[in-house]
């Protein structure tokens, strides 16, 4: 470019490759627009090689390769090239040295120099800037272009632990966790504390007789009267030392937490209003009774109500209550009251009773079922201890038609669905003699359990398969009474197992306990309770299935009777829905007791619930 500036250019082509006239004759076009021809003849090597031997003006002739000739430089012109080359200006009269002339002063003046308004591109982002900054993040991101390497040259060197605790590199470390500060000193560590600071004699002698471990205070407090008078700290090096063991061996552990709505973490459930109908009402209150009713049972056709209450005579206590008999002959069902001891009860004699609580020919053939006597078998034996006598005299007036002798207190007694059989029983942790199980046509009893297998707490048929759920302290068993083995065995995870309950589909167990729990047990699933309720505060004293609606309840010490809704579904892959629904609350807290029993109506979506206030009550 400089050689074009100092020669006379005459060829008007541009700046192109003069590899492109190659096959012409000609080498381009002068100012008049005429052809600038090629010479005729070329320089070869050996020309140029003679011409560089006897040619003097050979170093400073230059070859034109727009014009195709050879131009010899003056001096003028070889001066300007070598200023050029040794970095100094092309003017030979241009002092670069001048003194600077200060167009502007330095006084800060009124008026400004210029009143040309602010361009707008002075206040508006470059676009060509932007475009270069795309430009450069799309090739980082591409990988196109890396950034540069920090590199470390920390290797090999020493370095403090805890220097860099609280930088963002530490931060960023999930289960980092700064060490806890020392604590600030007190006026114990002060060099002029105040006199109730300081070790009297028998204080002193108590801390030296002490061990360092037990000791409140790991120094002396003393009392200087200046601070210049203070000395070293002799155990410096060695708390300092107890420090860093400290932090190096004590591990510290971050708990994170999650950042969680707690409102998401709440099933889905549905809103109660949607459930209905259930129990919500307190409609009627049964008085009458003199002490605690322990047990309370529907009719089959929701007319009748027995309870059962503590009664004192002497030293019997009785409970009556009254459970339903389906007789095989007419396979209607009726009501049969049953008189069963309480827990404290001494008697041992289960009451079957007819009570005359409905049609004529329902009565006469129940009446013929209970006085019919098998052809071979001898009426007044039992199996084991347990014997079958027929009632006389003043209690055949009062209803009684059979009795039944057991070796022990009764606590209860479950009918089968079908009312052929029943079940007793006997709670003792040194017998096998717990359950029987008594056939009414036959008047036959058995025990089906040759060995102990717990403190049994109640018994259950189930519904629909001849299973028979037996309830110890922790534990529910399931047996079947045609193979006669134990099918299942459910772990409550409660401490003491007080009632059961099983569903109408037979599918289902629910539990209370008297350590506040309500378990649900899906027997298609597992063995552990599928649902573990703690809705009470106190023991749960009793529970209940409805019949036709998807309603259970549990009754608790607490006071109050708590409904839910549970809808078992056909489909095995769909878990069952419990929604609690209602807080039953009306009976009154005596001696430390609540609800003692609760049942549902046989047809309606009503409950009924009795307690230790002497009182039944029915919620609607």
């Amino acid at each position: 470019h400089v050689l074009y500036r100092i020669l006379d250019i005459r060829n008007t082509v541009g700046n192109i490759p003069v590899e492109w006239y190659k096959d012409f004759p000609h080498i381009g076009y002068n100012l008049d627009g005429k052809k600038i021809y090629k010479p005729i003849r070329n320089k070869d090597e050996l020309d140029d090689f003679l011409d560089k031997m006897e040619n003097p003006e050979y170093w400073r002739t230059v070859h034109d390769k727009q014009t195709g000739s050879d131009i010899v430089l003056s001096d003028d012109q070889v001066e300007l090239v070598n200023r050029l080359q040794r970095g100094q200006f092309g003017d030979v009269n241009f002092n670069e040295y001048e003194p600077m002339v200060e167009f502007f002063s330095s006084d800060v003046m009124i008026h400004p120099i210029t009143n040309r308004p602010a361009d707008k591109r002075s206040f508006i982002p470059s676009l060509t800037e932007k475009e270069k900054v795309s430009k450069l993040v799309h090739a980082i991101k591409m990988g196109w272009l890396k950034p540069r390497r920090v590199e470390d040259d920390g290797r090999g060197r020493y370095y403090d632990l805890w220097a860099s605790e609280d930088s963002s590199i530490l931060a960023r470390h999930r289960m980092h966790l700064p060490a806890p500060k020392i604590p600030l000193p007190g006026h114990h560590e002060s060099y002029n504390p105040p006199p109730e600071y300081l070790f009297t004699d028998e204080e002193r002698a108590l801390w030296e007789q002490q061990d360092p471990g037990d000791r409140k205070l790991p120094f002396v407090p003393r009392k200087y009267s200046s601070l210049r008078q203070v000395p070293a700290f002799s155990h410096f090096i060695h708390e300092r030392f107890e420090r860093c063991l400290d932090l190096y061996l004590c591990p510290r552990q971050r708990k994170m937490r999650v950042n969680v709505n707690p409102e998401d973490l709440i099933p889905q459930l549905p809103k109660p209003k949607d459930l209905q109908p259930f129990p919500t009402t307190q409609s009627l209150v049964y008085r009458g009774h003199s002490g605690l009713v322990r047990s309370i049972s529907v009719s089959p056709s929701g007319q009748w109500l027995a309870s059962g209450n503590l009664r004192l005579s002497h030293l019997h206590i009785n409970v009556k209550l009254t459970v339903r008999v389906k007789c095989s002959i007419t396979g209607r069902v009726v009501d049969r009251p049953v008189y069963t001891p309480a827990p404290q009860s001494v008697d041992s004699v289960v009451l079957i009773l007819s009570p005359s609580l409905a049609d004529k020919q329902v009565i006469l053939s129940s009446e013929r079922l209970l006085s019919a006597q098998q052809e071979g078998e001898e009426p007044a034996e039992g199996n084991g201890s347990v014997v079958w006598s027929e009632a006389e005299g003043e209690e055949l007036n009062q209803g009684v038609r059979l009795k039944i002798q057991h070796p022990k207190a009764v606590h209860q007694v479950v009918w089968h669905a079908k009312g052929d059989y029943l079940a007793s029983v006997m709670p003792d942790n040194t017998s096998h003699l717990q359950v029987y199980i008594h056939q009414l046509s036959r008047r036959r009893s058995q025990n089906p359990f040759s060995r102990n297998k717990g403190l049994v707490q109640c018994v259950s048929f189930h519904p629909i398969r001849p299973y028979f759920f037996v309830a110890t302290q922790r534990s529910i068993r399931i047996y079947n009474l045609v193979k006669q083995e134990m099918t299942k065995k459910l772990q409550a995870n409660s401490k003491w197992i007080s009632s059961m309950a099983v569903h109408p589909g037979g599918d289902h167990v629910i539990c209370g306990s008297y350590d506040c729990k309500l378990s649900w047990f899906d027997l298609d699933l597992s063995t552990k309770p599928y649902k573990m309720l703690r809705h009470h505060k106190k023991a749960v004293r009793g529970v209940a299935y409805h019949r036709l609606y998807p309603l259970f309840a549990s009754a608790s010490d607490d006071g109050s009777v708590i409904v839910c809704h549970g809808t078992v579904y056909n489909d095995l892959l769909q878990n069952p829905l419990i929604v609690p629904v209602k807080v039953l609350r009306g009976h009154v807290m005596t001696h430390d007791l609540g609800v003692l029993d609760v049942t549902f109506h046989p047809t309606q979506p009503w409950v009924f619930s009795s307690g230790a206030d002497a009182t039944i009550r029915l919620f609607t």
